[in-house]
């Protein structure tokens, strides 16, 4: 079997690509052929996608659009469904229909989540017996040493995001310079791309009139990530949606506390005040970033819960055994001739 993962902006560090890269190499390990393809870049060979068994698209709308934009077009795919994608494509009624092309002519229907499901088919009821829920996998548990902390120590919050508005990235520097008013020893690392422009400009600048306690350390590669993982002393999310986090992921599998806002896709990861804090405002993230600051037993017993949730739910084995699955369910339903809803 070859399959064909295409994805756009493959080429930059997005939550997507560390996603797909999880998966390649998942496929691989298992003996599938696998490629990557970048949908958004003009300098991928699209010829190869017709030697494929099947092609993997993940963002529904943007595959679509690549779909149209290919000749012959291709009927042997499967797609997941991105937290853009549902969050904001299946709303915006300019995509929607777009996207509900792609997810209704495709052999299989990717979500990460039952909750992801339900707005599938609350809109499109027909979809359910080609719809696989299949959640992210993540590397092995690394368990980093858990130091105490004395009140003289910095204390590290890192968040790792790719740069636009939907991140909400400007909160956070702008709640933690409220901390600091008591608690002046925190600094905020931040690292990811910047993908919108605008939003670039006012997080630089941000960063800039805090540059005493706040780092902009911009895109670096995955691998590096461990380093600034074992050097936090909790991870944060400040998105206003999300689908879900393989940053999130990574830091809980880490060890790492993590204090997320209160949106569907973070909510489908972190239980809150067990495997980290689910805050909804700022006068709850304060809260909980204080409390978090101030008691490594409760930062060690969190993170404790949060490794061994992800080893139970987020196995990165089980990620590929799964999707194998729906491939071969899915080449089994082309062999029948059939890719619709009937």
């Amino acid at each position: 079997m070859k399959v064909i993962l295409a994805t756009p902006f493959f080429h930059q560090l997005r939550g997507n690509t560390i996603t797909v890269r999880r998966i390649a190499d998942g496929l691989i390990h298992a003996g599938i052929e696998t490629e990557v393809i970048s949908i958004t870049e003009q300098d991928d060979h699209h010829h190869s996608l017709k030697e494929a068994d099947l092609i993997h698209g993940f963002n529904a709308y943007r595959f679509y659009q690549f779909i149209k934009s290919i000749s012959p077009p291709i009927t042997n795919y499967t797609v997941t469904l991105t937290g853009t994608d549902l969050n904001h494509d299946l709303m915006n009624p300019t995509r929607k229909n777009d996207v509900i092309a792609c997810l209704t002519n495709a052999l299989a229907v990717h979500v990460f989540d039952e909750k992801a499901k339900r707005i599938v088919l609350d809109i499109l009821p027909k979809l359910e017996n080609k719809l696989y829920v299949i959640a992210q996998g993540t590397s092995t548990s690394r368990k980093r040493n858990v130091l105490e902390k004395t009140t003289q120590d910095t204390f590290h919050f890192l968040l790792p995001a790719g740069i636009r508005k939907v991140k909400n990235i400007p909160f956070a520097i702008n709640s933690l310079l409220e901390l600091r008013k008591t608690n002046a020893n925190i600094n905020l690392t931040i690292v990811g791309p910047i993908i919108e422009t605008d939003e670039g400009e006012l997080v630089q600048q941000l960063v800039l009139e805090n540059s005493d306690w706040v780092t902009y350390k911009g895109v670096i590669p995955h691998k590096d990530m461990e380093a600034l993982y074992s050097n936090a002393d909790a991870v944060i999310n400040t998105s206003h949606s999300e689908g879900q986090s393989s940053a999130i992921l990574e830091a809980m599998s880490f060890g790492l506390p993590v204090l997320v806002s209160k949106n569907k896709g973070n909510m489908s990861l972190v239980s809150n005040e067990e495997t980290g804090f689910v805050y909804d405002g700022i006068n709850q993230f304060l809260t909980y970033a204080i409390r978090l600051i101030e008691k490594a037993s409760l930062r060690e017993v969190l993170g404790e819960n949060a490794t061994a949730y992800v080893e139970e739910h987020h196995s990165a084995t089980q990620e590929i055994s799964a999707m194998v699955n729906m491939y071969e369910k899915s080449l089994a339903e082309l062999k029948k001739g059939g890719n619709d809803d009937d």
